[in-house]
C-alpha cells in the first residue's frame, strides 16, 4: 500500500474506534487501543518525512467529534458546527505540539508529553476555560462500564483519561518493539516490566474496581422518597403552541399520578419548567402559586423545579453585560433551580456552567455591545442569549434543613464542580435538564451517562429529572436503579439515601488533572531548553 493511503487508512481507523465508546453502550474498553492506528500513522509520517500531517490528525479528530456530537446542531446549527470544528482544532493542536516535541525531546519523553498535555487540556475545560466543551473528555467513555471505574471515587474522570493514554502508549511501545526487533534486545527485566504494566492496565485495574463494586455497601443516614415528573413537552409546545398554564397542568398531572402510590418527601420537575418567575416578586408567578397549591393539596413538603427567571432593574445603566432592555430599565435572566417549601419558603440556585453561545456570550465586553447595537439597528431580538450565573457553588435545602446539590443540565458534565456540592455537605445530588433540544439522538443518553460518573465520584445517590428524559435514579455505585423512556410522559418514584461521607476525590479534587498541568509545564521547559539547544552544549 502506498505511504499516503496507509497513513490515511490508519487515521480513519482511529476515528472509527474513537467514536464507538460514545455511540455504543459498555464499549469504553475500545478506547484503550483506539489511538494505536493514529500513533502508527504518526510514526510512519515521521520516518518518511510525510508533509502536511496536520490534516491527517485533524481529519481524525474532526470526524470523531462530528459523528459523536452531531446532534448539537439540532439545538443550534452554528453552535454545533463551532463545537466540532473548534474542539477538533484543539485536539490537533495538542498533537502538533507532540510532533514538535519529538524534535527536541528524546526517548519516551515526547509520548509522555502527549499524554500529560492532553489531560492538562481536559483539566482546563473542567477548571478554568471560559469556552469549554468537556463532552469528549476521554474518561467519559467509561460511563456505562460501571463495574470497571469504581476508582473514579479516588481519581475522578481524568483518571480514566490517564488509563486511556497509559494503555495506548504501552501497547504502542510493545508493537513498535516487536516490529523493529528491539523486543529481542530487551532485558528480561524490561520485558517483565512491559507485561506487568499491561496486566495492571487490562486485568488488575478492572478486577480491583470490580472488587470495590461488589464490596461497596450503600451508606444511608436516612432515606427520602422522591417523585420525578417528566412532562415530555416538545420544543414547539414549550415555546409556541402550549400556554404556561397548560404546561403546568401536564407536569402536575404526571406528579398526581405518581402520588397515588403514597406520600413523598420531595417532588422534582425539569429544567426551565416555566418562565413567569420575576425575582423581584416571586409569589406573583402563576406557576409558583399553582405549584404551592398542589403541594398543600397533596401534603408534599418540598418541590424542586427549574425556571427561566428574570430580575428587573429600573435604572438608566445596565446592571451587567448580561442584561436586556426591558420597559424603562433592564432585565437580567437566569437559568434557575427553585426549591419551594409548602410554607412558601423559596430558595434559589442560578446555573453557573453555562453553554457557550446558547446560554452566555463569551467575552461580553466585546460582543454584547455589538449585539445590542445590531438588534437596535435592525429592530430584531438580540442574537445571543445571555443568562447570568452565580459566582460560587451553593446548596439547596429541604424544609428540615437537609442539604442537596442541584446541577442544571450542562453542569453535570463537570466532575470537580459537582463534587463541590458534596464537599459543601450535600447529602444527595439532583440534576434537572431539558434534552428535548437534541431530539432522539445519542445526545440525551450520553448526557445521562455523565450523571453516573458524578454518583461514583461523590458516592452520592443521584436523581435526574428531564423534560423528555432520561429521568432516573442512580445509586452510590453508579447503578441506574430505574429510569424512564425517552419522550414518554411519566412519573418515577424512588428512594434516596442521605450520605455525608466524603470520597477522596471530593476532599482533594482533580489531582490527576492538576498533576498533568505541572508535568506539562515541566516538559514545556525541557522543550524550550531543547529548542534553545541548551542540551547540545559540550
Amino acid at each position: 500500500m502506498k505511504r499516503s493511503a496507509l497513513i490515511w487508512s490508519f487515521s480513519a481507523a482511529s476515528a472509527v474506534l474513537l467514536c464507538i465508546p460514545w455511540l455504543l453502550p459498555h464499549a469504553g474498553y475500545v478506547l484503550l487501543f483506539a489511538f494505536l492506528p493514529l500513533l502508527a500513522a504518526d510514526r510512519i509520517a515521521s520516518e518518511t518525512q510525510y508533509r502536511h500531517f496536520w490534516w491527517v490528525h485533524y481529519s481524525c479528530f474532526f470526524f470523531w467529534n462530528a459523528f459523536t456530537t452531531f446532534w448539537v446542531c439540532n439545538a443550534n446549527v452554528g453552535g454545533g458546527v463551532f463545537a466540532v470544528v473548534a474542539n477538533a482544532f484543539q485536539m490537533s493542536l495538542v498533537w502538533a505540539l507532540f510532533r514538535l516535541s519529538k524534535k527536541h525531546l528524546r526517548g519516551v519523553l515526547p509520548y509522555v508529553f502527549l499524554a500529560v498535555l492532553w489531560i492538562a487540556w481536559e483539566h482546563g475545560y473542567f477548571a478554568w476555560a471560559k469556552i469549554s466543551w468537556p463532552w469528549m473528555v476521554l474518561g467519559n467513555a467509561f460511563a456505562t462500564n460501571v463495574r470497571s471505574i469504581q476508582w473514579y471515587a479516588i481519581t475522578g474522570t481524568l483518571g480514566g483519561s490517564l488509563w486511556v493514554w497509559c494503555s495506548n502508549l504501552a501497547l504502542f511501545a510493545l508493537l513498535t518493539a516487536l516490529r523493529s526487533g528491539a523486543w529481542r534486545r530487551w532485558t528480561r527485566s524490561a520485558r517483565a516490566a512491559m507485561v506487568l504494566a499491561l496486566a495492571l492496565l487490562w486485568i488488575a485495574l478492572p478486577l480491583g474496581s470490580l472488587g470495590m463494586y461488589l464490596s461497596y455497601e450503600e451508606r444511608s443516614e436516612r432515606q427520602l422518597t422522591v417523585l420525578v415528573g417528566q412532562p415530555s413537552l416538545t420544543i414547539a409546545e414549550k415555546l409556541e403552541t402550549m400556554s404556561q398554564e397548560e404546561q403546568n397542568r401536564r407536569l402536575l398531572a404526571q406528579l398526581e399520578e405518581g402520588l397515588k402510590a403514597g406520600p413523598v418527601d420531595l417532588l422534582i420537575g425539569p429544567e426551565t419548567a416555566t418562565s413567569d418567575v420575576v425575582l423581584n416578586d416571586i409569589p406573583s408567578s402563576p406557576t409558583w402559586q399553582a405549584y404551592l397549591a398542589f403541594m398543600n393539596a397533596h401534603s408534599v413538603p418540598d418541590f424542586l423545579w427549574g425556571a427561566v427567571t428574570n430580575r428587573h432593574y429600573h435604572t438608566k445603566e445596565p446592571p451587567s453585560y448580561d442584561s436586556f432592555v426591558w420597559e424603562d430599565g433592564w432585565r437580567e435572566p437566569h437559568n434557575t433551580a427553585i426549591m419551594l417549601g409548602a410554607d412558601g419558603r423559596t430558595e434559589l440556585y442560578f446555573k453557573s456552567k453555562l453553554v457557550p453561545a446558547t446560554e452566555f456570550t463569551p467575552y461580553p465586553y466585546i460582543f454584547v455591545p455589538f449585539d445590542n447595537w445590531l438588534s437596535g439597528l435592525l429592530g430584531i431580538e438580540p442574537i445571543f442569549q445571555r443568562y447570568s450565573g452565580q459566582e460560587e457553588i451553593s446548596l439547596l435545602h429541604l424544609h428540615d434543613g437537609t442539604p442537596l446539590g442541584c446541577g442544571i443540565c450542562y453542569e453535570s458534565a463537570y466532575g470537580e464542580y459537582c463534587a463541590g456540592y458534596a464537599s459543601l455537605g450535600a447529602g444527595f445530588l439532583t440534576i434537572i435538564n431539558n434534552d428535548e433540544w437534541w431530539g432522539n439522538t445519542p445526545g440525551p443518553w450520553q448526557h445521562c451517562s455523565f450523571s453516573i460518573l458524578r454518583a461514583i465520584e461523590t458516592r452520592r445517590d443521584l436523581v435526574r429529572c428531564g423534560n423528555s428524559g432520561i429521568s432516573c435514579f442512580i445509586n452510590q455505585r453508579g447503578d441506574m436503579v430505574s429510569h424512564t423512556h425517552w419522550r414518554v410522559p411519566a412519573s418515577l418514584r424512588g428512594t434516596v439515601n442521605i450520605n455525608h461521607e466524603q470520597t477522596f476525590f471530593t476532599r482533594h479534587g482533580d489531582l490527576v488533572g492538576r498533576g498533568c498541568v505541572y508535568a506539562t509545564l515541566l516538559l514545556f521547559a525541557l522543550l524550550l531548553a531543547g529548542a534553545l539547544k541548551l542540551f547540545n552544549r559540550p
